[in-house]
């Protein structure tokens, strides 16, 4: 069962790995999958903590605001099983 999940959306691969990048630095989270929903746009998945997931959150939206655009970020805490389901399965 995962603990939490975050979710940042981005504009860019550049964007996308900054922030990945910077997610994986500043806290105790896991990348979890990515997703790219057309040219430019990618959605990247990570599992913590809830706090963990927070603070990875706002260093890969300070990362990514450097090299692109942010569209949306959310936390989910306790996720669903179905949620998770939905979440895992994007990269399969």
């Amino acid at each position: 069962m995962i603990n939490a999940l975050g979710l940042l959306e981005v504009d860019g691969m550049v964007a996308a790995i900054d922030a990945a990048d910077a997610m994986l630095k500043a806290a105790n989270v896991r990348l979890l999958s990515h997703e790219v929903l057309d040219p430019g746009r990618l959605t990247l998945v990570v599992e913590g903590d809830l706090a963990a997931c927070r603070a990875a959150l706002d260093a890969g939206c300070a990362a990514a605001m450097r090299t692109g655009r942010v569209i949306s970020r959310k936390e989910i805490g306790r996720p669903d099983d179905d949620t998770q389901w939905l979440v895992t399965g994007f990269n399969r």
